[in-house]
């Protein structure tokens, strides 16, 4: 009886505007610009001007601006409500947007390259997961390159979800359909001359990357290669699915990162109707994943509400991932324990390892590079 609730608030923000596209009129001084270049197999809605919620066979591509308001939370995308009129100064926006044709794609992301350091051209790839519109992917991976600090440049996969709450089959079947339009978008970033794709998948699209990372592997496409972190961001996977999927890949990327939490109610949600005690994002411990070599980030002191998304949301971690390179110094002289001035416990099960963040006292949320993420060299 306990998911009747949080079904009736699953429908609740179905209610809102949510594919809703605003647009900046005219110049906004205060706000923070930031720029996405975007790959979808998602068709154009014509009422939006925008890409919908119908399947395409083909991959489109863009480039877009995101306007982000002064007047926020670290970790939130407010939006308005209702018939609230959109403004700038409080609300995520868009500022420009232009269809990529051609060679366009590759050609906008040697251009971003240029205005970077050799060191740091790097392509961060944002998957979103179940139930997102494609304004609200877009805004989500503007937030988490805004707030994060991400390196490099972020470019955004939209497959078609409907963007429904109570349409979980057909969002997974979409997930499928998008295979190949994630390996083609790959393979056009990597024709682009990146040092290193960093892949970050939330969600049901952390299902589709494993998916796609297992599709390359069988094919020998040389794209895997190219990839040099993955970030799975409350990955809705079933366990012996994701080893299975392990098992075809081989040698994982590294670092290989599972971000997860015990707290989060959707994966709580997805396993009892998937008949299982828990997915690969709300996993209690590293066992069932042992010898994998991969890294879980157990964040569940800092999930709040429905916890779905705490590392992009949360303003305590969001101050805390800047921390992280100290894992890597601790895992570097084999320690574990707890960790020198930063509120973690590391765990080491045969190649897996379990990192379990604590809340830091009176902790001030910071807008520093996560070290954590692969660094320029």
């Amino acid at each position: 009886m306990r998911l009747f609730p949080l079904l009736f608030v699953l429908v609740l923000t179905a209610c809102t505007a949510r594919d809703r596209v605003e647009y900046v009129q005219g110049p906004a001084p205060a706000t923070a610009l930031v720029p996405m270049l975007v790959a979808t197999t998602r068709l154009t809605d014509p009422a939006q001007n925008a890409p919908g919620w119908d399947r395409s066979e083909t991959v489109s591509y863009g480039r877009y601006t995101v306007s982000i308001p002064p007047q926020r939370e670290i970790g939130e995308i407010p939006r308005p409500r209702g018939r609230q009129v959109a403004d700038p100064q409080r609300h995520f926006m868009l500022s420009e947007s232009q269809e990529l044709t051609g060679p366009g794609f590759e050609t906008a992301i040697r251009s971003a390259f240029l205005d970077l350091p050799a060191n740091e051209r790097e392509a961060v790839v944002f998957v979103h997961g179940f139930n997102n519109t494609f304004i609200e992917g877009l805004y989500r991976g503007a937030q988490l390159d805004y707030d994060l600090r991400l390196p490099g440049i972020m470019v955004q996969y939209s497959w078609p979800s409907l963007g429904a709450p109570l349409a979980y089959a057909y969002d997974r079947d979409s997930a499928l359909f998008a295979r190949d339009g994630l390996v083609e978008m790959l393979r056009r970033v990597r024709a682009a001359g990146p040092r290193r794709i960093i892949l970050i998948g939330h969600s049901m699209g952390a299902q589709l990357v494993m998916e796609v990372l297992r599709q390359l592997a069988l094919t020998d496409d040389p794209a895997l290669g190219a990839i040099g972190g993955v970030f799975l961001l409350s990955p809705d996977i079933d366990v012996d699915l994701f080893r299975q999927q392990v098992s075809v890949i081989g040698a994982l990327p590294q670092p290989f990162v599972i971000v997860t939490s015990r707290r989060d109610r959707i994966l709580t949600l997805s396993a009892r109707l998937s008949g299982e005690t828990a997915r690969l994002g709300n996993l209690p411990d590293a066992a069932p994943v042992e010898g994998l070599g991969v890294t879980l980030v157990d964040v569940s002191a800092f999930s709040q509400g429905v916890g779905h998304f705490t590392l992009g949301s949360s303003p305590a971690l969001i101050g805390l991932v800047g921390q992280l390179h100290l894992v890597n110094t601790a895992l570097a002289g084999d320690q574990s324990g707890a960790l020198p001035l930063l509120p973690a416990t590391i765990l080491t099960l045969q190649n897996t390892t379990q990192v379990i963040l604590q809340p830091m006292t009176e902790t001030r949320p910071r807008r520093i590079l996560p070290a954590w993420l692969p660094q320029g060299q």
